[in-house]
């Protein structure tokens, strides 16, 4: 049987396919029975599926991040469309192939790591270009920076995603810095490069997405500046000088303001144009990457419009 891919699903279909699945839990319901709930996964976005009567066995045949073959069937509840499992073992190999299940191929993921050396090497400040490149030159950041994702669930949640969405705000800031006099360009587009890199050692992501035990304890924010630091001492000797100390507090200042607002995590509001400038680029592409996902997703392929959206408090219009 072809796999049929989770956007291409409606209600009541039954499956009998491979998934990708994550975020397994087993847990009782109101008479104490238990349930085994879970994302499942393939290229195209995510589902959540029920399995009723589940036990302790069922639970342990498989794994966070394991190929499953699920049977069941598609239903619609408050708006969303899940499964019900009615049986779910770990896959064979040679019944699915990796490529259903990798929203960025490799050649893609080679020309976002291409793209970002050449527009950090473009640079004028030395300094920063030098710091720059004591990153590209570390095989072992660079293979997890162009293999994270950007977060958990909301935008640019798979392997690859970090790259590609540093590279689009890098691209954003190349574009928007030649109109303001006051925003300077290498310090905004080396900003737009490491207000995430903390999210290598954050996250979690062989297959499945978690959080790392630094991730829960200190988060990205603060790995970054930490990355940051080290990186900048390195560069300092390889060139014989040092950065100048207010670039390199402006750089940090970017980081740990790029959130915006001290109810999304900032330890500190935007106090520079540039940390501004990073702000808004970092939320727009993360917003417009997460409203083309909902509206990929949606289950509503009769209406011009999504369900309604909790989280955002609307409903997205998605044309006639």
């Amino acid at each position: 049987m072809s796999h049929r891919f989770i956007t291409e699903l409606g209600e009541r279909e039954h499956l009998d396919q491979v998934f990708l699945v994550s975020d397994k839990q087993l847990r009782p319901n109101r008479n104490g029975n238990l349930y085994l709930c879970m994302q499942l996964a393939d290229r195209t976005g995510s589902v959540n599926a029920m399995m009723w009567n589940a036990n302790e066995a069922v639970y342990r045949r498989f794994d966070n991040g394991d190929y499953v073959q699920v049977q069941g069937n598609t239903q619609h509840h408050n708006g969303a469309l899940q499964i019900i499992v009615n049986k779910i073992d770990r896959a064979d190999l040679g019944t699915y192939e990796e490529e259903d299940f990798v929203q960025l191929a490799p050649k893609e993921i080679d020309g976002l790591a291409g793209h970002l050396a050449e527009m950090l090497r473009g640079m004028r400040d030395e300094g920063l270009t030098g710091l720059a490149e004591c990153f590209l030159m570390d095989e072992a950041f660079m293979e997890a920076f162009s293999s994270a994702p950007a977060g958990m669930k909301n935008h640019h949640a798979y392997q690859g995603g970090l790259l590609e969405h540093t590279v689009n705000v890098m691209e954003l800031a190349r574009l928007i810095s030649p109109r303001y006099e006051n925003v300077d360009d290498d310090l905004l587009l080396m900003g737009a490069f490491l207000h995430d890199i903390g999210k290598t050692v954050e996250l979690t992501y062989p297959r499945d997405i978690g959080y790392s035990d630094e991730g829960q304890l200190l988060g990205h924010v603060l790995i970054a500046v930490e990355m940051l630091t080290a990186k900048a001492t390195e560069a300092e000797k390889l060139a014989g000088e040092p950065i100048p100390p207010e670039r390199l507090l402006r750089l940090k200042h970017m980081i740990v303001s790029h959130h915006g607002e001290y109810a999304f995590g900032a330890p500190r509001l935007p106090m520079t144009p540039e940390a501004m400038a990073l702000h808004l680029l970092d939320n727009l592409d993360s917003k417009v990457h997460s409203f083309a996902k909902i509206m990929a997703e949606d289950v509503n392929v009769d209406s011009g419009w999504t369900s309604y959206q909790a989280s955002l408090g609307r409903k997205l219009f998605k044309g006639n």
